[in-house]
């Protein structure tokens, strides 16, 4: 995929208030970690990750989706009511049904003619929502469009440490302890045309992406109930990550040398360190959250993006990719000129 006259005008974040740190989290299973004779300080250890943020009991996905929606739009300098789509994008929903999209854009008061839809594709949902916006654009159909997200880990932390408690064996602790490098956030994600607005604009150049959904049962999120198997994710992930890597440069026509800046997917330190030593790019190019922030799913490739633009470490006319990898396994790799 390439385009010609899409531009991401701005991210938006908005952070759980609470924070929670690795060692707390390892406090509440104590009684697992002695049954198993696992010392403390394994979590931060193993992850990289030292806090995460949590939301307040009972906050509401499409608050937080919109108060960062409310700060892209303002970024932009583009009023809601020149959207011609607004796509929720989390893992976390509010109830399966209406899309949370919807009352997303009941609180931005979005126009009755704008598209208003829910898409869900693990961690990449932003990423598959900038692209159909991005397609639309360049389609000529709309100008202007707004993907959003906002997760929330406080809940399945909660009940996945419950469950922890009651099956002190190993492979339980092996496969549940993903599910506590999770975070809480938000982010809102404009594209437009690069006609409206006023505010600095980065040309989205293409992006493509890749499956191996033969490893679709690696992490499985049901209900209260999370199931990783994060050693085969990494592996596989990795392997999947390398050819999506190609596929960008092959399709962009540019060398990997040509990207002066990566944002990846922010999982934790080993993961971090795996992709992009298969990828052959440098940690100096990269910019990362995971340590302080966690794992907060779709929002957050978005939200570390906007963080390293904040703190100037994204400079206009910089090449920079998003390198996403999901569960399922998927992947989707974007390039574009900062």
């Amino acid at each position: 995929m390439k385009y010609t006259k899409v531009f991401i005008d701005s991210i938006g974040y908005e952070l759980g208030p609470n924070v929670v740190t690795s060692s707390e989290l390892e406090k509440r299973i104590i009684p697992m970690l002695d049954t198993l004779h696992i010392p403390p300080g394994q979590l931060e250890a193993l992850t990289g990750i030292r806090e995460r943020r949590w939301w307040n009991p009972g906050f509401s996905l499409s608050e937080g989706a919109a108060l960062a929606a409310g700060k892209a739009l303002e970024q932009a300098g583009l009023p809601a009511a020149d959207l011609g789509a607004l796509i929720y994008a989390g893992v976390c929903r509010e109830h399966s049904e209406p899309a949370t999209a919807t009352a997303v854009a009941d609180k931005l008061r979005i126009k009755p003619s704008t598209a208003v839809f829910d898409i869900s594709n693990a961690c990449l949902g932003v990423l598959n929502g900038i692209l159909d916006i991005a397609n639309r654009i360049e389609l000529g159909q709309i100008k202007a469009g707004l993907v959003v997200s906002c997760e929330s880990s406080r809940e399945i932390n909660d009940s996945m440490i419950e469950a922890m408690l009651a099956d002190r064996s190993f492979d339980n602790f092996r496969l549940s302890l993903a599910t506590l490098t999770g975070g809480s956030g938000a982010a809102a994600v404009v594209l437009t045309d690069g006609s409206l607005g006023a505010h600095k604009k980065h040309k989205l150049l293409g992006g493509v992406y890749r499956s191996a959904c033969e490893h679709n049962k690696l992490c499985v999120w049901h209900r209260d109930k999370m199931s990783t198997d994060a050693t085969a994710v990494l592996k596989y992930g990795v392997a999947l990550g390398r050819d999506t890597w190609s596929d960008l440069l092959a399709e962009l026509n540019l060398g990997s040398g040509d990207f002066s800046k990566v944002i990846c997917h922010q999982v934790g330190g080993a993961h971090k360190k795996n992709v992009l030593d298969a990828l052959g790019i440098p940690e100096s190019k990269d910019f990362s959250t995971y340590e302080y922030l966690g794992n907060m799913g779709t929002v957050a490739l978005p939200a570390a993006a906007a963080i390293a633009d904040e703190r100037e470490f994204l400079n206009a006319g910089d090449k920079v990719a998003f390198l996403g990898i999901g569960s399922g396994l998927n992947t989707i790799m974007l390039g574009m000129e900062w």
